[in-house]
């Protein structure tokens, strides 16, 4: 039988619950996708694509973008990247089979590659195409999302999960959730992060909600975020109903009623590394914001991407010019929405007390 959490001591706040970007906030991301990437091309070598770098993924992806960006905007903006991923693979298979189908005809007709008429060529580009297994690309982008699980859980910060334990033991019965665009799952990391998370909500699980976050994104002139963190809204009362029915003595929570989550003893606290979708998003639909603007020791380059300085932006990066410029515009308007900045992660909790103590003297 469940029991009720302890309550809260009187004039004092408590988390009801507390989100976490992944990527960057709690491991580096880039050794991940350097992993990730070698994980691709060794996957592609395994099927018989050899001679692929493992930035080739993103490199192609990149491209994928802007030419859909450039083709179709509102379908760029809900392109997922994780289908961009898919797409870059099958294209680098299309590219390797023409180069194959086209040796071998200019082999035969005894003549240069580049001899070839455009509709020989053509030609040869359908049957690449045609050549290309659906499901070896899921095995090869399948490679790729469990080689980012395995080395986030290797390159998780080492603070993280005493600072995560912190958490729990100072606030009992809060929950704790994830909020991420990205495909990581904190819930498939067993070994490091599994048993400190309720649950997780992805930017990829609802394609709906994807393209209405995008309209929100381009209509917005604040370029407010909401319906991720909606979601996350959403799990959240699911998963407290029962523990606010036995903190009430029977009496029930309306899961339809806004207010809901946003009682007294009851706060919201997002952490995360990006100023435009971590913090200007949950800001937008009632959370206290932690900005983890690490130490360079931590090796952080996600938020390079706003910088807008080719040379800056990560090579494992997808975001279209489009993008960037948009996230440059969002970081500006993010920037008054921070409630606490943290350099160093062990210092994280500490951060969550002040915002807890900010909000009981706001409410006093």
């Amino acid at each position: 039988e469940e029991s009720a959490p302890p309550s809260p001591t009187p004039g004092k706040k408590t988390p009801g619950l507390i989100t976490f970007d992944l990527d960057d906030t709690l491991y580096p991301v880039s050794p991940v996708f350097v992993d990730a990437n070698s994980a691709f091309a060794s996957a592609m070598s395994t099927h018989g694509y050899g001679d692929i770098r493992p930035n080739d993924i993103a490199e192609t992806g990149r491209r994928i973008r802007e030419e859909v960006s450039e083709r179709d905007p509102a379908e760029a903006a809900a392109l997922t990247f994780t289908e961009t991923r898919m797409r870059a693979i099958r294209r680098q298979m299309e590219n390797v089979n023409l180069a194959k189908g086209l040796e071998e005809v200019a082999k035969d007709w005894a003549t240069p590659v580049s001899a070839l008429n455009p509709v020989v060529v053509e030609s040869c580009r359908k049957f690449a195409s045609a050549e290309v297994s659906p499901s070896v690309v899921q095995a090869v982008y399948n490679a790729w999302e469990m080689e980012r699980h395995h080395s986030a859980e290797r390159n998780v910060y080492p603070e993280v999960l005493e600072v995560l334990q912190s958490i729990k033991d100072n606030h009992p019965g809060v929950v704790i959730g994830a909020v991420t665009d990205g495909r990581a799952d904190p819930l498939l990391m067993p070994f490091t992060l599994a048993k400190y998370f309720d649950f997780c909500v992805n930017w990829e699980d609802d394609q709906g909600g994807r393209t209405k976050f995008f309209q929100e994104l381009n209509e917005a002139e604040s370029g407010d975020l909401t319906w991720i963190y909606q979601a996350a809204l959403d799990k959240y009362r699911m998963l407290s109903k029962g523990r606010r029915s036995l903190r009430r003595k029977g009496k029930d929570c309306d899961l339809a009623d806004p207010e809901c989550v946003a009682e007294a003893d009851d706060v919201w606290i997002h952490v995360g590394d990006d100023l435009a979708y971590d913090v200007g998003g949950s800001a937008s639909c009632g959370a206290r914001t932690v900005l983890m603007e690490l130490d360079d020791k931590y090796g952080q380059t996600e938020r390079l991407r706003g910088d807008g300085t080719k040379d800056k932006r990560p090579e494992w990066d997808l975001e279209s010019k489009a993008d960037v410029e948009r996230r440059r515009e969002m970081n500006a308007v993010a920037e008054g929405k921070v409630d606490a900045r943290v350099n160093f992660v062990g210092r994280l909790p500490e951060a969550i007390d002040d915002i807890l103590e900010a909000v009981a003297e706001s409410r006093a």
